[in-house]
């Protein structure tokens, strides 16, 4: 069982046990405030056990129904997270507009904020832990769980100084208006959530990794590797997939440009770790790119070195050799 896996689980089950205590202190109180902060925590626990589920399922190996693997079962499950976060939103604010225009009486805050200040600090542990964990698994799904848990967490936090300026105060509205301000900054984070998700779905350019990856290549590359460009990069759940073209002296020997290819792959496995598949192909040098070639000595030059093509996310992404034009 993957970390993962794990901690997906642990933040499945620990919305169960924080569901029941935020639930109880709406009982208690029948603050609506508290009321958003246990409607939101509903929807924690079934992203909790759907994200469980797309993690399980994503972990599985390629076969020949799925060859590039299982990997985007999470980004339908970060999908769906953000929609249930978007309608726990627009729950939250019709009910506080409904206690504002039909204010209630609220009953023993104290033990409601107490419990509120327990289960808001669980979250912000927790969310952290699967923050930090994702990023390092490169699981979306475990990523999105855990900056869910964070933003429940500072919900919950202004939440509870709502409910204390209530208490010193005796103004009721504030219930309403603390449950109005968080229902509005859940739906923001509803809709970033979906708009990732949807990113990957549609095999968007994650700007952050391609800057890294390119980056990364540009530090460690060899002087026979003279050009990178068609350059691709994908995550699919944890795994990466690259494809590229790379250009090597074109009076190599097959054997020499499969060692550059190897050499070029376990780089990239060396930052990125195991899980990636390359797609490597490989391109001769041609004459016009003798001036940026740094192979030295070269028995075939017919220029003179000039300058190296720095390789960055703009210019690889092309699919023509630097120096064509």
């Amino acid at each position: 069982m993957t970390a993962s896996i794990r901690i997906q689980r642990l933040i499945a089950i620990t919305s169960l046990v924080l569901l029941a205590g935020k639930l109880w202190a709406w009982h208690l109180t029948h603050s609506v405030a508290i009321l958003t902060d246990a409607l939101e925590s509903i929807v924690n626990v079934i992203a909790g056990f759907i994200g469980l589920y797309s993690i399980v399922f994503a972990s599985r190996p390629r076969d020949t129904n799925h060859p590039y693997g299982h990997g985007k079962a999470e980004f339908i499950s970060a999908a769906i997270e953000g929609t249930l976060i978007i309608i726990a939103g627009v729950v939250i604010m019709y009910e506080a507009t409904s206690r504002l225009l039909h204010p209630g009486d609220l009953d023993q805050l104290d033990i409601g904020i107490i419990i509120s200040v327990v289960t808001g600090a669980i979250n912000f542990l927790l969310g952290k832990y699967a923050v930090r964990t994702g990023a390092r698994q490169r699981s979306m799904t475990l990523e999105a769980a855990g900056k869910h848990l964070q933003t429940d967490a500072w919900s919950t936090f202004a939440i509870v100084a709502g409910l204390v300026l209530l208490l010193l105060t005796g103004w009721q509205w504030i219930d309403s208006a603390v449950a109005l301000l968080f229902g509005g900054i859940i739906l923001r984070t509803g809709y970033k959530v979906i708009r990732k998700s949807l990113a990957g779905i549609m095999d968007e350019t994650d700007e952050k990794l391609a800057h890294e990856a390119i980056g990364f290549l540009q530090r460690h590359r060899r002087p026979q590797w003279i050009d990178l460009h068609n350059f691709r990069v994908i995550r699919y759940g944890a795994n990466l997939h690259v494809d590229a073209h790379l250009t090597v002296p074109w009076y190599y020997q097959v054997k020499d440009a499969d060692e550059e290819i190897h050499a070029l792959e376990a780089l990239v496995r060396s930052h990125f770790g195991d899980k990636v598949e390359m797609f490597i192909h490989i391109d001769a040098c041609m004459p016009f790119q003798c001036s940026l070639c740094t192979v030295d000595p070269c028995p075939e030059r017919q220029e003179p070195f000039k300058q190296q093509v720095t390789w960055t996310k703009e210019n690889v992404w092309n699919d023509a050799k630097h120096g064509s034009s």
